[in-house]
């Protein structure tokens, strides 16, 4: 079972058009072969064979395929043509309990997406299969009963943040990766660049995307700067001269801050 999902940009693609599935592979760290929302309900059979017969050639250290949801008729289906593939991640929509994810044999992101699956997600993220852990903003809001999900100056609105925040915990907490909502609206990557920003400060590792023109814009945010890099890379051939706390560039260095300079290398590579 993997340790993570290769981000930080992970790249939606419909399950029915497997023209795309090689572009969007290349264009981004994961793609994810959508089988629930991107493909209309007249299509879910031929989406599925074309997911089947591509997992045949494709890398699947950098594939996710979304199956329908627990309660849909497809779902059954799309977890029988996937069985196969155990290595193959699946994200499984509208996650509400550790019972339905652990129900799949395949290692999984539970992408949250209702009010009961946020507050789940502790015990989600603690499922034996659970590798990734993210958060879906649009359901989320319609499931609220809300009528927007922005604040007035761009942001999330606290209920919906608590969202994002409540996913980061539950995924941290569990050693799973942290996942970003997607931006629906593509031409907004202002608005991208500000959340991709945001959630790579706060902790995330990867965001997903629904168009290749998003790509660079959440790569570019969570790689660290020039500057971070340097400081990551000088501290700790520095902490090689010390056996305790230290101070380097002004400041106290002690476990946590080596820790945060190994994160800032990881993040790189």
């Amino acid at each position: 079972m993997p340790a993570d999902v290769r981000g930080p940009a992970l790249l939606f693609c419909p399950g029915d058009r497997p023209d795309r599935f090689d572009k969007a592979l290349a264009a981004a760290d994961s793609v994810i072969l959508d089988l629930e929302d991107a493909v209309g309900p007249q299509h879910k059979d031929i989406a599925r064979k074309h997911v089947v017969e591509a997992l045949g050639r494709l890398d699947h250290e950098a594939v996710l395929v979304r199956v329908n949801a627990l309660e849909t008729a497809w779902h059954a289906d799309d977890l029988a043509a996937l069985a196969p593939f155990r290595d193959v991640v699946v994200m499984l929509p509208m996650a509400a309990s550790a019972a339905a994810v652990e129900s799949i044999a395949h290692p999984v992101v539970a992408l949250c997406e209702t009010a009961r699956g946020i507050l789940r997600a502790p015990e989600i993220a603690a499922s034996h299969n659970c590798v990734g852990m993210m958060w879906g903003s649009e359901d989320l809001v319609a499931n609220l009963g809300a009528d927007r999900g922005r604040a007035a100056d761009g942001g999330y609105r606290p209920e919906v943040l608590h969202a994002r925040t409540q996913i980061l915990y539950a995924a941290r907490a569990n050693g799973v990766t942290p996942i970003d909502t997607v931006l629906v609206d593509i031409a907004d990557l202002d608005t991208l660049a500000a959340d991709s920003a945001a959630a790579a400060a706060s902790g995330y590792t990867a965001k997903a995307c629904i168009h290749p023109t998003q790509v660079a814009v959440v790569r570019s945010a969570f790689r660290p700067s020039d500057g971070e890099i340097r400081w990551a890379r000088d501290v700790l051939a520095e902490a090689d001269a010390h056996s305790g706390v230290f101070t380097f560039e002004g400041r106290m260095v002690d476990a946590p801050v080596l820790a945060h300079a190994r994160g800032v290398l990881r993040r790189i590579r």
